[in-house]
């Protein structure tokens, strides 16, 4: 074989990557817990419930919110089109959590808005009746505002790649515009639609900050209440089977939507003219635009910083902790995952074949799988590990050091490697191949072998993409909080547990300082992808 160390590389990564999956299966091998039987008998029916109504709501949301916003910024012509093509995907800087905990403040009874309903009407807290933010309707819709730019970008793509098809179509059957979207835009976008709903319905199965903040019992909270409040990591195990069996269905389903994605790329999607539109037409495209942005980013970013400037806050040497160690982890984090992403990426490339091809596409189910998941997946196995360390070194050596991964950040940074290596591999994967093969015979000639070129060679030709990776990556690990909540070692606190603790007390205003610098970091991503959505035609 060519290149044994280096396949042998790939092939250790993609078998420590799948390792919490197997994890939980072999949860089921003395059967089921005790707990578990419980659990079956009393609330499993209710998580059941909660998680897939939650979906359903989501899923009606993100299309009503995302698929007319797509359409209006390519169709037509109208004030502000030119701001909202890329202001439309402000939403993804917010963690979910995040604009849960200001809508919380803003909506709740002492909140802003019904002080003001009071102040005006003069009625007593009885005398009327306010939605509960904090329910599932509520964790509904705020999943809804922050998801839908999955659906927006995907939806775009596909209007655009079809644009003069479609405007051909609507000539020749002389139909309206809204006869055109019905008929033939929608029919020709619905797999990247599909596609983008299905990734807003994995990022909510992920969730645990905004449905535990609103009290919502779906399966990532029974998850966390069995393994901590229960204290049976066995049934926090097979209860994370359950889901990990939905995650696996929904992601079967986006892969096979994205696969029956087509697009006519023959005609530059620039040849098509976009209909202007004035009067009322025009004020209802920009309000198709302007609500989803304003609630989904512009309002919960006001209250936060309002908020954080009206807080009476501690001592900021505890956020500016929160914030060091939170940088520390997802730096680490950050390089590790392009490490390893440049590992296996390379290691196809030189070795091309199945088992190469399979040992980096296994990678993607870690990054569909959620954080809590991923924590119980690798907990069980890795605290059976410590014990067993600590009882060589004590026969050994008559000394024990301790839990030497569970008890230290090396089981968090296995979970983020896990979680968000697929990230790092995908970027990698579409730079490496772009560099042709004749350079690394060219290297070989030179004498150079296999890793003086990727570190002489490649690494510097894609080290734009390599940083871009690591970018994503970072901002990924900042916002995750259902794997940092559970595997994270005693006094460990990020910016997202810092946050969530606060949250959790009720001490609303001094969370929005965390959150704020969560959002601040997570604009970086969004916008690079705002830029190159601005050079899209």
């Amino acid at each position: 074989m060519r290149h044994p160390v280096l396949v042998a590389a790939a092939f250790l990564i993609a078998a420590l990557l799948v390792s919490p999956h197997l994890g939980i299966l072999f949860a089921w091998a003395d059967g089921p817990s005790p707990v578990w039987v419980q659990l079956l008998e009393t609330v499993l029916p209710r998580y059941t419930g909660a998680t897939l109504a939650l979906c359903a709501m989501v899923l009606v949301g993100v299309l009503l919110i995302g698929v007319p916003g797509a359409y209006v910024v390519t169709s037509f012509e109208f004030p502000g089109r030119s701001i909202f093509r890329w202001a439309l995907i402000l939403p993804l800087a917010m963690p979910a959590y995040v604009v849960a905990y200001a809508y919380t403040d803003f909506l709740q009874h002492p909140g802003p808005v019904q002080t003001l309903l009071r102040a005006v009407t003069g009625w007593g807290a009885r005398d009327y009746w306010f939605p509960n933010i904090r329910s599932l309707p509520g964790a509904g819709l705020v999943f809804s505002l922050v998801l839908y730019p999955y659906v927006y970008m995907l939806a775009r793509t596909a209007f655009i790649a079809e644009a003069v098809t479609m405007t051909s179509v609507a000539r020749t059957l002389g139909r309206t515009r809204f006869g055109t979207f019905i008929s033939v835009a929608l029919p020709i976008a619905r797999p990247a639609i599909f596609g983008g709903a299905m990734l807003a319905l994995m990022e909510v199965l992920a969730d645990f900050g905004t449905v535990a903040h609103f009290g919502v019992q779906t399966f990532t909270t029974g998850i966390y209440r069995a393994w901590f409040s229960l204290g049976d990591r066995l049934a926090a195990a097979q209860l994370a089977t359950v889901l990990l069996a939905i995650v696996i269905v929904v992601l079967l389903v986006e892969r096979h939507e994205r696969g029956r994605r087509r697009y006519d790329a023959s005609r530059p999607s620039a040849e098509r003219r976009r209909a202007a539109l004035d009067g009322w037409r025009a004020l209802v495209a920009f309000l198709i635009c302007a609500v989803p942005v304003t609630l989904g980013f512009l309002l919960p970013l006001a209250i936060l910083l309002h908020l954080a400037f009206s807080a009476e806050t501690q001592s900021m040497a505890r956020y500016l902790a929160a914030a060091r160690t939170s940088f520390t982890l997802a730096g680490i984090a950050a390089i590790l995952c392009v490490a390893a992403a440049l590992t296996l990426s390379y290691a196809e490339r030189l070795v091309p074949g199945p088992a190469t091809r399979l040992a980096g596409r296994i990678t993607l189910l870690g990054y569909a799988t959620p954080g809590a998941i991923i924590a119980v997946g690798l907990l069980i196995p890795m605290t059976s590990l410590d014990g067993a360390l600590n009882r060589i070194m004590q026969a050994s050596f008559g000394y024990t050091p301790g839990l030497i991964l569970t008890g230290s950040i090396v089981a968090l940074l296995f979970g983020y490697l896990v979680r968000f290596m697929a990230v790092a591999l995908n970027t990698v994967d579409a730079n490496l191949i772009k560099v042709t093969p004749s350079i690394d015979a060219a290297a070989r000639t030179l004498g150079a072998g296999a890793g003086r070129t990727l570190l002489s060679v490649h690494v510097p030709m894609i080290r734009p993409a390599l940083v871009t990776a690591a970018l994503i990556v970072f901002v990924d690990v900042l916002k995750e909080l259902p794997a940092t909540l559970i595997m994270r070692p005693f006094n460990v606190e990020t910016l997202a547990t810092f946050a969530h603790r606060l949250a959790s007390d009720e001490r609303l205003a001094e969370a929005a300082i965390p959150s704020i610098a969560i959002v601040a970091v997570g604009l970086l991503p969004v916008i690079l992808l705002s830029r190159a959505i601005g050079r899209q035609a």
